[in-house]
């Protein structure tokens, strides 16, 4: 679901024609959609109505203290992955105690600011962890609620880079040696234990590796309520969005970029083959959701630059690069590429979208049948609203991009372009 669309031979994001954004804000530019967030948390928060549950935005898709506070006003609570998102959730108003603390890294410091301020539970990925969280409780003289992470060894068959559910992953206690964890943390000092969580990827496109998840674990989860009186199971994130697309004028359709002829999984699919057997734990249920709530709630701007003609490819340089948006490098992600202005006569090109960064493997797409868009023209990078800002980075020292949020027919910046003033700030301190 989401609210990009051609009106008038012009792609607008709500009411408001990106060619004007793209004109008045320059490129890059990310520009994201309000309406699109908050439909998709509500889908998800009634698909799943039947059950006590809870739905936890992943913060590290999309960080933006605006985005926060769109999704608190829905009353969402917050996956946390570091103290520093724990402190941008309190910045955008949200609540500690909403927030659960994942991460197989947590310092000294992460831990005594999340119990400082109230977390509501700590999702441990190690029996060491646990001892190291209960040492520093003790010394605060507070409890520490804590859940495991428990690795259910299911192949979620996704990009090895986002796999998280396998044996072999760096995530998670072992669901053979779960059971003792739990016994020997118990008796440690200052530990609540709370929950129990899981997480076997991202980006999920079919209903099977999940069904398979929650049927292995769901039976643990039962058995450490009887046992510790745990309250609540987190089966963590992953629902996989479509990243390639077909804009329409008036309307945009979507479909599976690995199967044109498949339907994406719908959170009502998901919901329906989860459900059933989540009911029975009589545990609360935790969501994770992160892509699925941001990704196609958000796009990149970028304007082509030059064309150059080799003897093998024809290339559109354009001004963002895999610094402005790494998956495609990284992940080798799919993003579809629209113009913001559609060709009257049709006409496509096979071309490879390049940027101006010093590497190889700065591109956008390689050898694609695009529409049509000479240089000056610019065109938006789809899909772009998670995973996109969060992992930018100053690399051949460029700025961050200016980041728009569009609600209705409002647009306003909800982050400045980065100069390289602001990037040399800090290291004139210490010439």
């Amino acid at each position: 679901m989401h609210s990009f669309y051609y009106k008038n031979a012009s792609l607008h994001c709500e009411g408001v024609d990106l060619v004007t954004l793209a004109d008045d804000h320059g490129t890059p530019a990310y520009v994201y959609s309000a309406s699109t967030f908050r439909d998709n948390y509500r889908r998800l928060d009634d698909a799943l109505a039947e059950i006590n549950h809870g739905i936890e935005y992943a913060v590290k898709a999309n960080s933006n203290l605006s985005v926060l506070k769109l999704l608190v006003d829905e009353g969402s609570g917050f996956d946390i992955v570091s103290g520093g998102e724990l402190r941008r959730v309190l910045a955008a108003g949200g609540d500690a105690g909403k927030c659960t603390f994942a991460g197989v890294g947590k310092t000294r410091e992460e831990i005594e600011y999340a119990l400082t301020e109230g977390i509501y539970c700590f999702n441990a990925e190690s029996e060491e962890e646990v001892v190291f969280i209960s040492k520093v409780a003790s010394e605060m003289g507070v409890n520490a609620p804590v859940a495991f992470r428990v690795n259910p060894n299911v192949d979620a068959k996704t990009h090895k880079y986002i796999s998280t559910g396998k044996s072999e992953n760096k995530f998670g206690v072992d669901f053979e040696v779960i059971e003792e964890a739990y016994a020997r943390a118990v008796e440690l000092p200052n530990i609540t234990l709370r929950g129990l969580q899981m997480h076997i990827g991202s980006q999920l496109t079919s209903l099977q590796p999940f069904m398979e998840a929650v049927e292995k674990v769901s039976p643990l989860a039962i058995k450490l309520k009887e046992t510790y009186g745990i309250e609540f199971f987190s089966i963590g994130g992953g629902i996989g969005i479509v990243y390639e697309s077909a804009l329409e004028s008036g309307q945009a359709e979507w479909w599976d970029a690995q199967d044109k002829e498949a339907q994406p999984l719908t959170v009502e699919q998901y919901a329906a083959g989860v459900v059933p057997i989540l009911k029975k734990t009589g545990l609360k249920i935790l969501l994770e959701p992160g892509r699925y709530i941001a990704g196609n709630a958000g796009v990149l701007l970028t304007r082509c630059l030059y064309e150059k003609k080799g003897s093998a490819k024809t290339f559109r340089i354009v001004d963002a690069g895999m610094n402005d948006l790494i998956r495609p490098a990284l992940y080798e992600g799919h993003h579809e590429i629209a113009p913001l202005k559609e060709s009257a006569d049709g006409g496509v090109t096979s071309v490879d979208v390049v940027g101006p960064v010093c590497e190889t493997g700065d591109f956008f797409c390689q050898s694609r049948e695009l529409p049509d868009f000479a240089p000056g023209d610019a065109i938006a990078l789809m899909s772009a609203g998670a995973y996109g800002f969060v992992m930018a980075s100053n690399y051949n020292s460029r700025g961050l991009p200016v980041e728009i949020l569009v609600d209705g027919s409002e647009a306003r910046v909800i982050r400045p372009r980065q100069t390289i003033d602001d990037i040399l700030a800090s290291e004139k301190e210490s010439l």
